[in-house]
């Protein structure tokens, strides 16, 4: 038996499943989860000492790799003058400064603690602000466990019999809608029916929760436009693609300016974080300046505050999202003419799918760009284990998307490309 074995055996005493989040169990593709020891740069080391190139990368915070050395450096000086005040302090002040000094439509943040708590409070606020009760979401887009959300839902769940959870009442769900992506038609219907009801849409610009389903430039500005002609907000989930495509994130390439924005991940460093912001008289809404509550013991944590600036600044002073979306390229390039694994790449994020490509290829229109069009994903199990005899670790889902960072080298992805290669649909 492995350590990681005997770990996981220890942890399902003690913890729901033996995990802290459901994806980590790798109950999807099959297998027990590895126990994580340590992690540098692209590559990960378990406890029985095995290393793998990794491509989840934390699920998206770690655009620089794991324990960068500038970084490690600003958490480090952090820890030396105190780790957590929960007081007004100055580390948040200049992470704010530098996130509202660059993003013209972030004219206000506020630090959370997570992704989740970030949507939560952005969705209370849209309330507030609009004095309507609906919100509108997008079958496929994932915006954390907050119950609203939780509503047809996206890759934490997408592999289990039901969309949702349980334990959510009918009252969160009427209030909640749901429209398909990359349906005008739809998205029309139903501003035509509710849209004076809905005080906000909430969207991922670039859905990769369930896979990596890239919009039309034509439906997030028609979505704008209805925005705006109903008068309800638009929110933009950046969790993951913010500062991830250019500083200024999927918007600025989009061309379309969201009400309000929410963001985690690549904001903290790699450190706990969330944070949402927008314009001025929206943000004033909340307390102590209005009347929407949010608060938080850890919010704007001085060492998360300090990890983040440090990774954003480096994100300004390095072509890093140039390198890292050549990478990105080079992989979709060299994986053309795969016959068992397509992928689907926007800059640094990739999804692959475990299929024919010929039979997908002519039966669906590619790219991908909504749930009702995704292939077959029960082979993706396979392809995952056939990596992770390979030394490398795929993201744990095939609803999940890959991440590269300025840690991975060509060399890295030719490696990857050429198990990729070796894979076949027959595998046991």
């Amino acid at each position: 038996m492995t350590q990681s074995a005997d770990f996981f055996a220890r942890s399902r005493k003690v913890t729901p499943g033996g995990v802290h989040s459901p994806v980590r169990s790798l109950r999807s593709v099959y297998a027990h989860p590895i126990f994580i020891d340590s992690a540098f740069g692209s590559q990960l080391v378990d406890v029985d000492g095995v290393s793998y190139t990794d491509y989840c990368m934390a699920f998206g915070p770690l655009i620089h790799g794991h324990s960068d050395p500038t970084v490690y450096r600003a958490a480090s000086e952090a820890l030396e003058t105190g780790w957590s005040y929960g007081a007004a302090e100055t580390a948040s002040l200049q992470l704010a400064e530098l996130i509202t000094g660059t993003i013209p439509w972030v004219e206000s943040i506020r630090f959370v603690s997570s992704g989740t708590e970030a949507v939560m409070s952005a969705l209370r606020l849209a309330r507030a602000a609009t004095s309507r009760d609906k919100i509108l979401k997008f079958s496929g887009c994932y915006h954390g466990h907050s119950d609203a959300m939780l509503i047809d839902s996206g890759s934490g769940l997408a592999a289990t019999a039901t969309a949702g959870s349980a334990g959510i009442t009918p009252g969160v769900m009427q209030d909640t809608l749901v429209s398909p992506l990359d349906n005008l038609e739809a998205l029309r219907a139903v501003f035509s029916e509710s849209g004076n009801d809905i005080a906000a849409a909430i969207i991922e610009p670039l859905p990769a929760n369930y896979g990596l389903l890239p919009q039309t430039d034509e439906f997030l500005q028609e979505l704008r436009q209805l925005c705006s002609q109903h008068g309800c907000l638009l929110i933009f989930d950046e969790v993951i693609t913010g500062f991830r495509f250019g500083f200024r994130g999927y918007a600025e390439l989009s061309g379309v300016t969201p009400d309000l924005v929410t963001y985690g991940k690549i904001i903290g460093g790699g450190f706990p974080v969330g944070a949402f912001g927008g314009r001025r008289e929206l943000m004033e809404l909340i307390a102590p300046q209005g009347p929407v509550y949010q608060a938080g013991t850890m919010s704007a944590n001085p060492l998360a505050m300090k990890a983040g600036r440090a990774a954003l600044e480096l994100l300004i002073s390095l072509p890093i999202h140039e390198e890292i979306e050549r990478l990105g390229q080079l992989l979709s390039n060299e994986m053309v003419d795969c016959a068992n694994v397509y992928v689907q790449q926007r800059g640094s994020l990739f999804w692959l799918c475990a299929a024919d490509t010929a039979a997908l290829s002519e039966k669906s229109s590619l790219p991908i760009r909504s749930i009702d069009k995704l292939p077959d994903t029960t082979a993706y199990g396979k392809l995952f284990r056939h990596c992770l005899h390979d030394g490398i670790y795929l993201p744990p889902s095939a609803f999940e998307v890959g991440f590269l960072s300025a840690a991975h080298t060509e060399d890295d992805i030719m490696t990857l490309v050429g198990s990729l290669k070796r894979f076949s649909l027959n595998d046991e």
